[in-house]
């Protein structure tokens, strides 16, 4: 499949460079859109280059910030932190077509907050599981396959979802359209909510899912999330090694360690040791998403009555390392269960 048309891509870090300049290379025309000046300009001149155990190589295309954009965005890949969902949303609505439409690339629930702006039909959601880092202006690391899921908010199986499908296609050979991407972007929460975890310690991915002493803190957030998502109504769906149903009320620790299992043998194999959270906090000591991504956990529990003590407490902490009231360390994890388990 080759576009008719330009896919934007809005955010060219670790996801949105990475999915674009395999399209590119596929035979797309993209255009990446930063605020990063330094990466642009890298881009610009240089082209943007991927490394990684997955493939080496650099592709060219027009790279721009926001406000050089002009009108008529048709298909828009929103790549940007969950956090700088709004501001991103805001620029783009007057540049969308009228029939343009945007795919979050964000994991989370930021498609709740874009169909907020720009309405349910002109969203659609997407999930990705695949590690990538920013390396440095105009360089994307891509460290490993991983689930790349797309499909309509209401489940429908449109031309558009399929043709969005066909895109990722040609990113991830394996990627699924879906009719519960909910279920999808609930999984990943859960997940994420324990990959938050990991990065209030000084260790890797890896490390923390496999520590002992770590383990029951980290089932009792995924299965926090996952209650909230039962309560809800949603039907969690599994991924690389992520079990849901090892969350579930009815499930055993056994089951829960096993999945954790399973997702220390899938990071293990990967080229990104840490995730972006860890890196936010340590290499580049900015403001993570927890209050867009994790926080939202507790707040729709709070609407049905699950009580997320873990989930609170874990933003608590993101934030007292940002602030430097606490450091990246085993100590602050343990933190984490002191007086809740």
């Amino acid at each position: 499949m080759r576009s008719v048309e330009p896919v934007v891509v809005w955010g060219a870090g670790a996801m949105g460079g990475s999915i674009g300049a395999w399209l590119v290379r596929a035979g797309h025309e993209v255009i990446f859109v930063d605020s990063d000046a330094e990466h642009v300009k890298a881009i610009r001149e240089e082209g943007l280059r991927i490394t990684g155990p997955i493939d080496e190589f650099t592709v060219r295309g027009p790279c721009m910030p926001p406000g050089e954009m002009k009108p008529g965005l048709r298909t828009v890949l929103l790549c940007v932190k969950a956090h700088h969902t709004v501001g991103a949303i805001d620029a783009i609505e007057p540049l969308l077509d009228p029939d343009g439409f945007v795919v979050s690339v964000q994991n989370g629930l930021n498609e709740r907050v874009i169909a907020d702006r720009i309405g349910a039909a002109r969203t659609v959601g997407c999930f990705v599981n695949f590690g990538a880092d920013v390396m440095g202006p105009g360089h994307v690391m891509r460290g490993n396959h991983g689930a790349c899921v797309v499909g309509e908010l209401d489940g429908a199986e449109t031309d558009r979802v399929r043709a969005v499908h066909a895109l990722f296609s040609q990113f991830e050979p394996g990627a699924v359209l879906t009719t519960n991407i909910w279920g999808y972007l609930w999984g990943k929460l859960a997940y994420g909510s324990m990959l938050f975890a990991t990065a209030l310690a000084e260790a890797s991915i890896a490390d923390v899912l496999e520590s002992a002493r770590h383990r029951p803190v980290l089932v009792g957030l995924a299965r926090e999330a996952m209650a909230v998502a039962n309560a809800h109504g949603v039907r969690a769906e599994g991924f690389d090694g992520f079990d849901p149903h090892a969350f579930s009320s009815d499930a055993t620790d056994g089951d829960a360690y096993g999945s954790l299992d399973a997702l220390v043998a899938f990071n293990r194999g990967s080229a990104k040791t840490h995730s972006g959270v860890w890196r936010d906090l340590a290499v580049r000591k900015r403001r993570t998403e927890v209050d867009a991504q994790i926080a939202p956990i507790a707040t729709l529990g709070s609407q049905v009555g699950v009580p997320t003590p873990l989930t609170r407490r874990l933003v608590e902490l993101v934030h007292d390392v940002e602030d430097a009231r606490r450091e990246q360390s085993w100590e602050t994890l343990d933190e984490l269960g002191a007086g809740t388990l």
